[in-house]
Parts: structure tokens; C-alpha cells; sequence
């Protein structure tokens, strides 16, 4: 790819990943990067057109890791218990042999709970409540405890009914008031009106004929793990690209993948858990860390086929091997990534506007890669 038009700062050091995102990035993505090391931002990049250094846009899955977070956090307060089953705060979700799955499973994608027969709509995807309601009575697509596979849109929703069932109060609610205000992060469960005139659309991607016809050709079966774990079960097939344009979306802040924010917000929360910002200490003790950053599920996604899942996160010491055995995070569909690394200290948010036309992002490697190189050199 061509160089691009490169806004922002990096520190004394850091010279190399201002360069690596100038030739990595797609010119037509709309990209910010941003990343801490120990606390301190030394690199805060961006580029394209309709993006500045406060532009927000749809995080998608990277909502997850602050849903995790937030889970942690009460979990640290003794609010939740991670091995107790969630029918004993929800009793209806013990239906159709869910009377086992804990807290645990449904974080480390374990319950076999990935959506429902027949789809969900999305306007139904769009509220944690009603995804909830549907998949209270939904059968598990395998034996709980025995596989593990991504539920995309519905495993933060039963994981914030049961916030809402043991504490009165919603994971957003949580989110709001423990992670995101305290430290004055630019990422959002549940996007408010005032902030509206920094959100950017998110953009199909970009292919010719013959790479659309490869692409469509290969795509999983609506009815496959992988197309009820994505969603392709409903009618229509979900459009994810329109997903998170949809104001009502963002308004709500699906747990699952209904988050806005920026770069600076994802690297800032990763580094608010772990090493506190701005004076703050950090938001999780080290046994909490040490909990939640450990690999659950390793192995063979059912429905991805290659990720690996510490409790909520993502195991990234596991995608990224030059991190550290219990570097964790989460990436997003349209190609947000974000994951903090606890020995070497750095944590790193990436948004795009422009989806990829066949899901790929490259530029994590890259970036990621010379994050590290930089940050090794100057330790």
C-alpha cells in the first residue's frame, strides 16, 4: 500500500510506528492508532478523510473487553461469582439444559448459547433485554463445557442480565460509572446525544467483481455454528456495516458489539485496568488481573476456527507470540483492535471506519509488531 497522510505525535522512540502505520494502514480506511507504555501515551496517530484525533465510530467487538472489564470489576467487589450458575440469579435461563452454565462459560465462550433458532433481528440485536428474552429458552448448540465457540452478538447480553439480575443496576450503567467517567475515556457502552457530532459512520469495504465473488462464494452457511454465531440466521442475514450506523444501536450500547469510541479510548481503558492513568490506580488487583487474563479456551473455536479466550478477553499473548503469556484484549469487526500487555506495559487501541471486504487486517501484525520493537528499544 501507498503511504498516507499521517496527523498526530509519537515520542522519542517511536519514530518507527508513526512509519510502519504511514505504509500499513489502507489509505481509504480511516485509521487512528493509539498506544500507552506504563502509563504514558507515546504514540497517538491518525489518518484519512472524516477523522480527526477525537473522531469516534463503531468498535464492535472490542465492546467486549470493556464489557469483560466491567465484569471483572464486580466480580472483584464480590458482586458475581464466576462459577456460580446464572440461573440463580435467572431462573428461566435454566431451560432446554441450561441449568449448569455458569458465569465462567459464558465468558470463555463455553455455554454453546450462540443465538437462537431462526436469527435475531436486528433491531433485536440492538437490546441486550430482548436478547436476553430470546435466549432464555434456547436449546445450547453443543454440550455446555465440552467445545468453545464465539457468540458474536449474544454472550455479553446474558452476561449483563446477570449483572442487572444480582447488583438492580445494567453493565452499561456499571461501565459508565466504574471504567469510563473516572478516567474520562472516549469510549462508550451506550453513546450519548451530545457526543453524536464526533460519530463517523462506519464504511463498507472495498473489492472488485472477481474478489466479491471469491469472497460470497466462500461465506459459511446462514444455518452453519459460524452463521448463527455471526448472525446470518435471521431473515434477512444481518448487515453488519448498517449495524452500528443505526443511532438506536449505539444509543443502547449492546455489550456485545454495540460500542463507540476512539483509539485513545481503548489503549486509555487497557491501561486504567492495569496500571491506572492520570493518577489513578489501577482498576484491577493483581489476583483479578491474574484471574482474568489466564487462557480458558484454547484450541479450536467452533465458530471462528483459530481464537483463543482468556476469561472474556481474548488471549493476544496467544495471536501475538512476541507479547507475554498473559497479554490480553479484544478486536472488532471493520478492524478495531486493542489489548494491553501486562509485563512489557503496552497497551494499544486501533480503529478503522472501513470495514475490509473480506474481514482480514493485515496492519494488526504490523502495528502491533512494531509497538513492541519501539517499546523494547526504549525500556
Amino acid at each position: 500500500m501507498s503511504d498516507i497522510d499521517v496527523q498526530g505525535t509519537v515520542a522519542e522512540g517511536f519514530e518507527a510506528v508513526r512509519d510502519e502505520f504511514a505504509t500499513a494502514v489502507d489509505p481509504q480506511a480511516g485509521a487512528q492508532l493509539a498506544v500507552y507504555v506504563h502509563g504514558r501515551l507515546v504514540v497517538d496517530l491518525w489518518t484519512g478523510d472524516g477523522v480527526a484525533e477525537d473522531t469516534l465510530t463503531g468498535v464492535y467487538s472490542s465492546t467486549k473487553g470493556a464489557a469483560t472489564l466491567t465484569v471483572a470489576v464486580l466480580v472483584q467487589d464480590g458482586l458475581l461469582e464466576l462459577d456460580e450458575p446464572v440461573a440463580r440469579h435467572w431462573p428461566a435461563f435454566a431451560a432446554a439444559g441450561k441449568d449448569r452454565i455458569t458465569l465462567r462459560d459464558v465468558l470463555t465462550h463455553r455455554s454453546g448459547v450462540i443465538g437462537v433458532d431462526g436469527g435475531l433481528t436486528a433491531d433485536e440485536l440492538a437490546d441486550d433485554r430482548v436478547i436476553a428474552q430470546r435466549v432464555a429458552g434456547q436449546r445450547p448448540y453443543w454440550r455446555p463445557g465440552t467445545a468453545y465457540g464465539y457468540g458474536g452478538f449474544v454472550t455479553f447480553a446474558m452476561a449483563g442480565e446477570v449483572v442487572r439480575r444480582a447488583t438492580g443496576r445494567s453493565l452499561q450503567a456499571h461501565f459508565e460509572e466504574r471504567v469510563r467517567a473516572p478516567f474520562g475515556l472516549d469510549l462508550y457502552l451506550g453513546l450519548p446525544e451530545a457526543e453524536e457530532g464526533r460519530f463517523r459512520e462506519v464504511l463498507p469495504g472495498l473489492a472488485g467483481p472477481d474478489e466479491l465473488a471469491a469472497f460470497w462464494a466462500n461465506l459459511p452457511g446462514p444455518h452453519s455454528l459460524t452463521g448463527i454465531g455471526y448472525g446470518l440466521n435471521s431473515t434477512p442475514p444481518l448487515d453488519q456495516v448498517a449495524f452500528l450506523n443505526a443511532r438506536r444501536v449505539r444509543a443502547l450500547g449492546q455489550a456485545s458489539a454495540g460500542g463507540v469510541g476512539s483509539a485513545r479510548g481503548l489503549a486509555g481503558m487497557y491501561t486504567a485496568a492495569v496500571f491506572g492513568l492520570d493518577g489513578r490506580p489501577p482498576l484491577l488487583a493483581p489476583g483479578t488481573l491474574g484471574e482474568f487474563a489466564m487462557p480458558h479456551s484454547v484450541g479450536g473455536d467452533l465458530v471462528t476456527g483459530n481464537t483463543h479466550y482468556a476469561l472474556g478477553f481474548q488471549a493476544k499473548g496467544l495471536r501475538f507470540p512476541f507479547l507475554s503469556a498473559n497479554a490480553f484484549g479484544h478486536n472488532g469487526s471493520a478492524g478495531s483492535e486493542s489489548f494491553v500487555d501486562p509485563r512489557s506495559g503496552i497497551a494499544l487501541g486501533y480503529t478503522r471506519r472501513r470495514f475490509s471486504f473480506d474481514w482480514s487486517y493485515p496492519e494488526h501484525d504490523r502495528l502491533a509488531a512494531a509497538v513492541h520493537r519501539a517499546a523494547a528499544a526504549t525500556s
